[in-house]
C-alpha cells in the first residue's frame, strides 16, 4: 500500500480516536471496568461467533475526505463522464480509497468495469466505435481515475481491478464499429436474452452469457477475413483470447442500448456469476497446519491452534461473498485432505463460513451484486449478513466443485432482511459502517 494510502488512513484513525474519546456515549461502569488500551482493535478468532461492534456516537471522520478535489483532465477523452455523473459517484463510494483493496473483488472491481463498459457503449452513439483508440484509451483512463480519486475512491484503482489502456481498445477483436457489429450478430436475439437478467437464475441457466459468447464468437471470425489482407501485419493469438476480447465489445454494444442504471444492473448480474466461481483469497503454505493435524490428529488442541493461527492470516486479506465463502472451505478443506489430514478439523476447531471472511463482526457480503452507500452522518456502510453461522463444508472427496450452482449447497443469495431495509443493526444484517471498520484497516495495514 502507498505511504500517502497510509497516511490518509492513519489520519482517519487518528480523527476516529479523537472523536471516541470526546463524543462518544458512556458506557456502563461493568463495561469499562476491563477495558484495555487496545480494546479498539478486535481480537481475531476464528473459532469464537464474532459479536456486531458497538455503534459509535461520533461525527464521521469522513467529512475531511469528502470535499471533492477539482481533478486534472487531459482534455482529451471523448467520453462523457458529465452524462454518467450518478454513476461515476456510484463507483467512487464503491471503491473508496481504504475499502478498494478489501472490496476489489466482490464490489469495487465490477463497478469499475462496468462503468467503464458503460462509458464506452454510451459513447458509441455519437462516434460509431465501440472501442478506444490506443491514445484515447490512456488519456479516458486517466481522467478517469482521476474523476474518481477526487471523489474520494482510491488513487491505483486500475492496478486494484488489473484494468490497462489496452482493456479499453479492441484489442485482438476484428470488429468496433457498430454498424459491423450490428450486420454480423443477430443484435435483437442478443438484446432480447440481456435485457433483463436474473442475477441468480443467470449464473446456473447461462441465457444472456450463451448469447453473449455466440455473439463474441461470430465477431471474432471476421479476423479469418482480414488475415488474407496483403497490407497489414497481424499478430496471430490464441482464439478464445480474441473471443474474450470480442466478448468485451458485445457488452459495450449492450450498454449503448440500455440507460446507464439498467446496463449497470445487467453488468453487474453478469459479473456476479463470475465473481462467485471462485475463491480470492491466497492460500499460504499449510505445513504447520500438516505437521498438527495430519494422521489421525494426535492432540486436538495442538491442531485447533493451529488452524486458528492459519485461518487468522486469511481474515487479513479480503471481504467475500456466501458463496466464495463456500468455495474457499472447500479449497481448503480439498488442500488439507491432500496432506493426509482426512478428519473434518472444521467441525472439530469450529470453523464457520464467516471465518473466511475480513473479521470485524464476521461479515459476508451477499451474492448478488451490491454496492456500498455513503452517508454524511454514518459514513461509507455496505450491506453484511453477521448470524449466518453457517459450519464451514467439509470436501467428501479431493476434488473441488465450485457452489455456484450446485443445488446441495444452500447459501442464502442475500441476508435475511430485505435489500430494501436500511440493515443497520437488524437481527440477521448490519451495515458496518467506517468508523467501527477504521481500527481493523489500521491493524491489516500496518
Amino acid at each position: 500500500m502507498s505511504l500517502g494510502l497510509k497516511i490518509v488512513v492513519f489520519k482517519a484513525f487518528l480523527l476516529f480516536h479523537f472523536l471516541h474519546k470526546c463524543s462518544c456515549s458512556k458506557l456502563d461502569d461493568h463495561t469499562l471496568a476491563d477495558k484495555r488500551m487496545d480494546a479498539i482493535f478486535p481480537e481475531i478468532s476464528p473459532t469464537g461467533s464474532p459479536q456486531p461492534l458497538l455503534p459509535l456516537l461520533a461525527p464521521s471522520p469522513l467529512a475531511p475526505f469528502t470535499n471533492t478535489t477539482v481533478p486534472k483532465l487531459s482534455g482529451l477523452c471523448t467520453l462523457n463522464f458529465t452524462a454518467a455523473e450518478n454513476l461515476m459517484s456510484m463507483t467512487s463510494i464503491d471503491c473508496w480509497a481504504v475499502f478498494a483493496p478489501y472490496l476489489a473483488h466482490v464490489i469495487c472491481c465490477p463497478q469499475y468495469e462496468a462503468t467503464l463498459n458503460i462509458l464506452i457503449g454510451q459513447s458509441s452513439k455519437t462516434t460509431n466505435l465501440l472501442a478506444l483508440n490506443g491514445s484515447q484509451a490512456e488519456h479516458c483512463l486517466s481522467d478517469m481515475d482521476q474523476i474518481l480519486a477526487s471523489q474520494g475512491a482510491g488513487d491505483n484503482l486500475n492496478q486494484i481491478c488489473t484494468i490497462r489502456p489496452p482493456n479499453l481498445t479492441e484489442a485482438s477483436c476484428p470488429v468496433k464499429d457498430v454498424s459491423t457489429f450490428e450486420n454480423t450478430v443477430e443484435s435483437s436475439k442478443l438484446l432480447a436474452a440481456c435485457k433483463k437478467v436474473d442475477p441468480v437464475r443467470e449464473c446456473c441457466e447461462q441465457v444472456c452469457q450463451n448469447a453473449i459468447l455466440e455473439a463474441a464468437t461470430e465477431i471474432a471470425l471476421k479476423a479469418s477475413d482480414s488475415l488474407s489482407s496483403p497490407n497489414e501485419q497481424h499478430i496471430v493469438m490464441d482464439h478464445s483470447a480474441r473471443i474474450d476480447d470480442c466478448r468485451n465489445i458485445v457488452l459495450r454494444w449492450l450498454a449503448s442500448k440500455l440507460d446507464a442504471s439498467h446496463a449497470k444492473k445487467v453488468l453487474r448480474g453478469l459479473s456476479s456469476c463470475k465473481v462467485n466461481k471462485f475463491c480470492p483469497l491466497v492460500f499460504p503454505d499449510m505445513k504447520h497446519v500438516a505437521k498438527s493435524c495430519a494422521n489421525g490428529i494426535s492432540n486436538e488442541t495442538e491442531c485447533c491452534s493451529a488452524m486458528e493461527s492459519y485461518v487468522s492470516h486469511l481474515q487479513k486479506q479480503s471481504f467475500v461473498t456466501n458463496l466464495q465463502a463456500v468455495d474457499c472451505a472447500t479449497s481448503m478443506g480439498v488442500r488439507l485432505r491432500k496432506l493426509n489430514i482426512s478428519r473434518n478439523v472444521y467441525s472439530l476447531c469450529h470453523i464457520t463460513l464467516k471465518d473466511f471472511s475480513v473479521q470485524v463482526s464476521g461479515c459476508l457480503l451477499p451474492s448478488l451484486p451490491s454496492d456500498a452507500t455513503f452517508d454524511k452522518f454514518s459514513g461509507i456502510s455496505f450491506l453484511c449478513d453477521l448470524n449466518d453461522n453457517i459450519p464451514a463444508p467439509w470436501p467428501l472427496t479431493d476434488q473441488f466443485q465450485t457452489s455456484l450452482c450446485n443445488k446441495n449447497v444452500k447459501i442464502p443469495a442475500l441476508p435475511a432482511a430485505t435489500s430494501d431495509q436500511s440493515g443497520r443493526h437488524g437481527k440477521d444484517v448490519m451495515s458496518l459502517s467506517l468508523l467501527p471498520l477504521l481500527s481493523v484497516l489500521m491493524m491489516l495495514v500496518f
